[in-house]
């Protein structure tokens, strides 16, 4: 603090001594007005007589820096250094600030404390900030109109925005530009472009401030797409055949339906009159049966069911006479004859007769 109170206090006593030692010297030429990137060096000169002694560069009404013939420069702040140029007219003092800010912008002054000779001029600190287009390639359609936004972001003062498509600048009314300042002092603005491409093209967003030797710039690709067309078509196309298929496809199912429908009606048909053909067979079979059974009777005449046959009947009759109890015969045999002797005798036949039954008739009755 004390060395500042000094470099404040010294200009003012070297002021007031020095019209008293009977020095008087002038600014044969001042600074001129400079605009600078933020962070970039600003340089102002201030031309004096050769017999100068003190000069004072003060920024915005504040001493920044004291340049004395005898000691050299004398300031507060490593950023603000000094150069002297001397010549044939005079000498040069030449103020130079380093890593500018915006809080520099303003009037800069050199002053020799004497008669009020003092000269000034003007410090612009600018920043440059950011620009960008979000695609870098559009495809368009024919007729087909698109908007491309160009943003610019943080930029002091606020940009001037322009467009070119390829190499020629585009009429103002077909872009509006939007600007807004931001909290720190810094501003924004946003452009859109509204065209209708014609043919594939390269459009450029320009973002141009004072500071900058070059206007910043960011570029979009327009490809105008002749296969757009095309393939409108091949789809509606597409999409005619898929239609056109699926109508096929749908009559088709129908008429299989119906020729299926049509197989299975026939089928039971068939099967139905097969049915009654064999039924009319076998009636016919059956009548042709009943006429033959019929004839039969006619020809041979009517079994009687009472019928039973003679070896039916002798079987059943012998049978039955041997169930019976012992018949007697005509013929006796001797009660001695019972015994047998130890000799042997020839045995007598023996006949036996037996009853006779009555003949059986057989009726047949003619019909």
């Amino acid at each position: 603090m004390g060395r500042f109170q000094k470099f404040i206090l010294l200009p003012l006593f070297l002021t007031a001594l020095l019209p008293g030692l009977g020095f008087c010297y002038s600014v044969i030429e001042g600074p001129t007005n400079a605009t600078v990137l933020a962070g970039s060096e600003a340089r102002f000169n201030c031309t004096v007589s050769l017999d100068w002694v003190i000069l004072i560069w003060l920024s915005n009404g504040s001493p920044v820096l004291t340049v004395t013939s005898a000691q050299g420069a004398i300031g507060p702040s490593d950023r603000f250094t000094s150069q002297n140029y001397t010549s044939s007219n005079g000498v040069t003092l030449e103020l130079i600030i380093h890593n500018t800010q915006l809080s520099d912008s303003g009037k800069i002054e050199c002053s020799i404390q004497q008669f009020g000779e003092s000269r000034f001029a003007f410090l612009s600190v600018q920043v440059n900030g950011s620009l960008f287009i979000k695609n870098s390639t559009l495809t368009v359609k024919e007729n087909q109109t698109v908007e491309i936004a160009c943003e610019a972001l943080g930029w002091a003062p606020a940009p001037d925005i322009t467009w070119m498509r390829n190499d020629s600048f585009i009429d103002k009314s077909s872009y509006v530009t939007q600007e807004s300042q931001g909290s720190n002092g810094l501003h924004n603005a946003l452009s859109i472009l509204t065209l209708t491409p014609t043919d594939t093209e390269i459009l450029t967003c320009l973002a141009d401030i004072e500071a900058l030797p070059d206007p910043q710039n960011a570029t979009v690709a327009v490809i105008f797409d002749n296969s757009a067309i095309e393939n409108d078509y091949s789809e509606d196309n597409k999409n005619t055949w898929v239609v056109v298929l699926a109508v096929v496809l749908s009559f088709l199912g129908i008429v299989l339906l119906i020729v299926i429908i049509a197989v299975i009606v026939r089928y039971c048909c068939l099967k139905k009159k097969g049915s009654a053909y064999q039924d009319e067979i076998r009636k016919v079979s059956a009548e042709k049966k009943k006429a033959g059974d019929l004839e039969n009777r006619q020809r041979h005449g009517s079994e009687n069911q009472g019928y039973i046959p003679e070896e039916r009947w002798n079987t059943e009759e012998i049978s039955g006479i041997s169930s019976l109890p012992p018949m007697s015969s005509k013929f006796t045999v001797p009660a001695a004859d019972l015994h047998t002797s130890s000799v042997p005798k020839v045995r007598p036949q023996r006949r036996t007769e037996y009853l006779l039954s009555p003949k059986k008739i057989r009726n047949v009755t003619l019909v």
